[in-house]
């Protein structure tokens, strides 16, 4: 199965469903431990610990942690938030292990430590921390020392909604699967380094639950990318029209059309104004010029170019001409990446973008122009992913909503979340890059929905290797080396298969 994004009230139906299936509670609570104790110790030398419980089973993890670092020579104190009577089931259980005192959770018990482990609520919590807990988060915030969460920092909702005090950890031990707050933003960097531990839920445990979203990954994807053949002509390969500003705005379109081309599309034109004809036809050697004097003709261009794709919106400007350039490419009846111009025009009308839509377009806004399309659908009304998923079913295709956790929904598509990318891709162009790489999948007559997800997710192993310093024109000559280094990985995967099959 491919990762899942679990939400809290599904991670609790796998235990459930572990326990119906002869593995204890206490055995899934054990391993949980023994991960966070591993993760530790292969990443710190022995130093004085300090392992801050709470009255849940978040706070038996902790007791389970502290006895394993005890036994193992580590000096560990051990601070209980609540009252050790009241501890119940399990996390009585994992208490009763421990062979230390017992402190009470403060923040006067985090004097001298050296590192603690946050195991007081983990990602059950649901609502913002007060009183007791609230002030002993606030102290953990202000030490100068590494922090351990187990599941997730406290404060944080498992679900990703909402924001309140918290306390960012340096290591994030979680188990299963991963929640929406392990991959969203602001909570997702709130974790430090992530790990995700296997705990022993048995096969089966996919059909207990729906997974919320899944994180984007080649496997979801990669059977749909075209192969090419010795037979491919570049019209077979397929045609994509790229819609270009004026004089003075060439250059968001020229990247669009080179990273079309660097995906596969075998034909790239550039529908250009009178004024900027020049431009164009000198800039790039392998892209068509064709002339585009009124926004009236996109449709007219796009069927007289046969084109299966068309990339609309960068750099078109806010004037009227990109939204009667969209509705005019309706007639056209091929696939479209909206982008940037070619959505906040719609921001006084966005129902009119959405009959204008097809199932097989995609929509790729950043934040800002999402709200102007939804302005409902705000943080305040849930989690990125439910925000996506129904903007997308609203505007009856895929949406891709930019960011360092981007989120792609389709109807009918269970969400991906894209984490594969680089902070650096955070600089002008990087969005017109990407609306080329799915303008140009889509020209091969790859799904919307697929199409984006792999398009981010090469966008973002493109910003990988290149790394820091990177700048949107280098993102397309990246792609060759991104896209053979895949190829190669999924063949030895293939391979491996068919090995274990041959073997059984």
């Amino acid at each position: 199965m491919h990762e899942a994004v679990l939400n809290t009230k599904d991670c609790a139906r796998c235990d459930q469903f572990a326990v119906e299936n002869d593995v204890s509670s206490q055995s899934l609570m054990a391993k949980a431990g023994t991960a966070v104790f591993d993760a530790i110790r292969s990443r710190w030398a022995p130093r004085d610990v300090r392992v801050l419980c709470g009255p849940g089973n978040n706070g038996g993890d902790g007791f389970f942690v502290a006895q394993k670092l005890r036994e193992a020579g580590w000096p560990v104190r051990l601070a209980l938030l609540g009252e050790h009577r009241k501890l119940s089931g399990d996390a009585a259980w994992a208490a009763s292990l421990w062979t230390g005192d017992i402190e009470a959770a403060e923040p006067a018990c985090l004097a001298g430590a050296e590192l603690v482990i946050d195991a007081l609520f983990g990602a059950g919590l649901s609502r913002p921390l007060d009183g007791a807990a609230a002030d002993l988060v606030e102290a953990m915030a202000r030490l100068d020392c590494p922090v351990v969460a187990v599941d997730l920092p406290s404060g944080l909702q498992g679900d990703a909604m909402g924001e309140g005090l918290f306390v960012p950890a340096d290591l994030t031990v979680t188990f299963h699967q991963w929640k929406p707050a392990h991959l969203l933003e602001p909570s997702a960097s709130a974790c430090g380094e992530r790990v995700l531990a296997d705990i022993g839920i048995p096969p089966g445990w996919e059909r207990a639950v729906t997974p919320m979203a899944r994180l984007n990954a080649p496997d979801l994807w990669w059977n749909l990318l075209p192969a090419a053949s010795p037979s491919d002509h570049k019209h077979a390969r397929g045609r994509l029209v790229v819609f270009s500003g004026g004089v003075s705005a060439t250059g968001a379109s020229r990247l669009a059309a080179r990273s079309g081309l660097r995906i596969g599309a075998g034909l790239v034109t550039l529908a250009t104004p009178p004024a900027a004809l020049l431009v164009q036809a000198t800039a790039n050697e392998a892209v068509m010029v064709r002339r585009w004097s009124e926004a009236g003709e996109a449709g007219a261009i796009l069927q007289d170019l046969r084109a299966h794709a068309a990339v609309i919106g960068p750099a078109l400007g806010l004037d009227g001409h990109a939204r009667a350039s969209v509705l005019a490419s309706s007639a056209a009846g091929c696939a479209r990446v909206l982008d940037a111009d070619a959505l906040s025009d719609f921001a006084s009308d966005p129902d009119a973008l959405f009959a204008a839509l097809t199932p097989r377009d995609v929509l790729t806004p950043h934040e800002g122009e999402f709200l102007r399309l939804f302005p409902d659908l705000d943080d305040g009304w849930g989690n990125k992913v439910d925000r996506v998923r129904t903007a997308a079913e609203r505007a009856g295709c895929t949406v891709l909503l930019k960011g360092a956790d981007t989120v792609i929904a389709a109807p009918g598509q269970t969400p991906v979340i894209n984490r594969h990318a680089h902070p650096a891709l955070a600089t002008a162009g990087s969005g017109d890059v990407l609306a080329g790489l799915i303008g140009g999948l889509l020209a091969q007559r790859v799904p919307g929905f697929q199409a984006a997800c792999a398009a981010a997710w090469l966008h973002g192993d493109c910003g990988r290797r290149l790394g820091t310093g990177l700048i949107a024109e280098d993102l397309p000559d990246a792609l060759p080396a991104s896209l053979q280094a895949l190829q190669r990985r999924q063949q030895q995967a293939l391979a491996r298969s068919h090995l274990l099959a041959h073997r059984s």
